[in-house]
């Protein structure tokens, strides 16, 4: 998938936090620590560092939600992770996004913390993040 593609999901998927551009996305996929797995109209971006997996990002074209995309994405990003040496994974959510929220707990995360008001919404307004971990090994 191109960094164009991925922006045009993620543009498509999300307003908190704000959608990233084709420029950061190939600036990912430049990184050799990063890592993009894909199911279909879905993505996961992820990033190993010592033994630790970031999911940046996931995001599923609005259009095609709903059907186990995310999911299946969800679980190649776990595996890949796994393959890199990554023993624990780690993701930060908007506090509002249930659907993600229920996405992740389904799949074995767990919340650890918060960090208050640390999305900003279009309209101003401020939203916790929720941290979210998971057991790879």
């Amino acid at each position: 998938m191109t960094p164009a593609a991925l922006a045009a999901i993620h543009r498509a998927a999300f307003s908190t936090p704000r959608p990233w551009s084709e420029k950061e996305f190939a600036d990912f996929l430049d990184d050799r620590l990063c890592f993009l797995t894909v199911e279909g109209p879905a993505f996961a971006l992820g990033r190993v560092i010592a033994g630790e997996v970031e999911l940046l990002t996931l995001a599923t074209d609005p259009a095609r939600q709903g059907r186990g995309h995310g999911r299946r994405c969800l679980a190649a990003f776990e595996a890949e992770a796994r393959q890199r040496g990554a023993e624990t994974a780690f993701l930060e959510v908007a506090a509002d996004n249930d659907a993600a929220r229920a996405l992740y707990a389904s799949a074995g995360w767990r919340e650890i913390g918060v960090r208050p008001r640390y999305y900003h919404a279009p309209d101003g307004t401020r939203i916790d993040a929720q941290i979210m971990s998971k057991t790879l090994t």
